[in-house]
């Protein structure tokens, strides 16, 4: 038994109050999870069901006291103890990354367990997170986006789907999961712009590209025509995905990322390109163009400025790499 009711409450807190995606809702849980099997192991004690429930209860109706429960001792928890955990975890050889989101994790958790009156106090007022190396993200030419945008066969439904899908990535910078959440609702041809929910459900609009615009609307009406799959759209527009599966389902983030590795081998581009590299590109592109960096923030969803700025070093970057080798005194004699 590695989740507890309390860990169980502060994920249902994430999804209820916080309007954490179920996928980072999970990372979160996994993170807890890790860290109650290393109390499990560093007290030798094993967790019991009514009585982790019972101390969950004890401590949620403002009762301290007791210390024979996982509960209790990580309610009790110090900063010796969270030190302990982590130094666990270096041993283990994770990554400065891993650790940093590892901290956050417990961050987040003992700020809402005591401001739940679960803990006396949080032990990770003392903890600094790791330095970590800045990579910057990758993102890939013009060149090498013509190339796969124009991969899909739009002789069918399906293959006009799929060039609609990589070049709204490519247009609009959405993250995946973004996409594959678009209904049709969500779509307005007329002022050219997709209706988004990002993360923590907020809303944003994204301007679609013409050509984009263009795919799409041949996507839209071979679906139409389509008899495949006339039932679907027969639901309200706000209900009906926009991107489909052969079965007439809502097409999943691991199903886009098939479909782009299927064209990135046709065209013989870097499989390791994801669609999360559409994103990068979108915003490096656009800073290479001259777009400011609080417009790329609002189209990307950003909630921080300096979540953005990280393009700025590569777009700086890019621009070193072209004065190098057009100008005719940048290299030393």
């Amino acid at each position: 038994m590695t989740a507890l009711p309390l860990t169980d409450a502060f994920s249902r807190y994430l999804t209820d109050e916080r309007q954490f995606s179920p996928y980072t809702a999970r990372c979160y849980g996994a993170d807890l999870k890790q860290f109650v099997e290393f109390l499990v192991e560093h007290l030798q004690r094993q967790p019991d069901e009514s009585a982790e429930q019972a101390a969950y209860d004890r401590r949620a109706a403002g009762q301290k006291g007791g210390d024979s429960t996982i509960t209790d001792a990580i309610c009790e928890a110090d900063t010796d103890l969270i030190r302990g955990f982590l130094e666990h975890l270096d041993a283990h050889q994770y990554s400065a990354a891993t650790l940093a989101r590892k901290i956050a994790t417990l961050r987040s958790f003992f700020k809402w367990a005591a401001r739940n009156k679960f803990s006396n106090g949080n032990p990770m007022v003392a903890i600094r997170t790791p330095r970590q190396t800045k990579r910057l993200p990758k993102a890939i030419t013009i060149e090498q986006v013509e190339q796969l945008l124009s991969a899909p066969d739009e002789k069918d439904v399906l293959g006009t789907r799929d060039r609609a899908i990589l070049q709204t990535l490519y247009s609009t910078g959405l993250r995946v999961s973004e996409l594959v959440g678009l209904t049709f609702a969500d779509v307005d041809f007329e002022q050219k712009v997709l209706r988004v929910k990002g993360k923590g459900n907020k809303d944003r609009l994204v301007p679609l590209g013409q050509r984009a615009m263009d795919t799409m609307g041949r996507y839209v009406e071979r679906l139409r025509t389509d008899p495949r799959f006339a039932s679907v759209l027969k639901g309200e527009a706000d209900k009906t995905p926009l991107f489909i599966n052969k079965h007439g389902k809502r097409l999943s983030s691991r199903s886009v990322r098939r479909k782009l590795d299927k064209y990135l081998g046709l065209v013989g581009l870097d499989s390791s390109i994801s669609p999360h590299t559409l994103r990068h590109t979108f915003a490096t592109h656009l800073l290479d163009n001259g777009a400011d960096l609080r417009s790329v923030q609002a189209l990307l969803g950003h909630q921080s400025l300096s979540t953005t700025q990280v393009y700025t070093h590569l777009s700086g970057q890019r621009l070193r790499e072209a004065y190098d080798k057009a100008h005719p005194r940048a290299e030393a004699s």
